[in-house]
């Protein structure tokens, strides 16, 4: 039996930890209301403190969505597609999502789809090599990278073998 979340029903320690919840890292308006929610507090005054937050700093969609698509760059090694499609799903607007996505660095996402074009032609062993290529390139597109991007990438994979 799973037991009910502990409710804050003080608006004042409320806000204390709902702002030490935002400034631990980037956070988006819908996480945030999910939690102020899960204290017990009424969707109106959520709201108000949503304002609070966003008028404060602690709150910011654009910084959210840069720092999102830049760890996903960096740590998981998504493509611009998937970045893009998950931060819609997470209700960002198109303008800070534009912009997350032409802030990556060229150098480091071009590197980083060569990087895992490599480790994923290594690790398919045997076979034909258009088998090989094909598999590859759908490794790729489920990791959200553009498909002009993937054949120059095995192009360039392909000279070196």
């Amino acid at each position: 039996m799973q037991q009910n979340p502990k409710k804050i029903l003080d608006l004042a320690l409320a806000r204390e930890k709902i702002r030490g919840y935002c400034a631990y890292q980037e956070r988006n308006q819908h996480e945030v209301k999910q939690k102020l929610l899960s204290y017990g507090l009424l969707s109106h005054i959520a709201d108000d403190i949503l304002i609070e937050l966003i008028q404060d700093g602690f709150l910011n969609e654009e910084r959210y969505a840069q720092a999102f698509a830049r760890g996903k760059v960096n740590i998981k090694g998504w493509g611009r597609r998937k970045i893009e499609m998950e931060l819609n799903m997470r209700g960002i607007s198109t303008p800070c999502i534009s912009k997350a996505l032409s802030e990556i660095d060229t150098d480091t996402y071009d590197a980083r789809l060569a990087t895992l074009a490599q480790k994923k032609w290594d690790s398919i062993k045997g076979g034909r090599s258009d088998i090989r290529k094909q598999k590859v390139i759908t490794y790729l597109l489920g990791k959200g990278y553009e498909i002009e991007m993937i054949k120059k990438a095995m192009s360039e994979l392909l000279i070196k073998e």
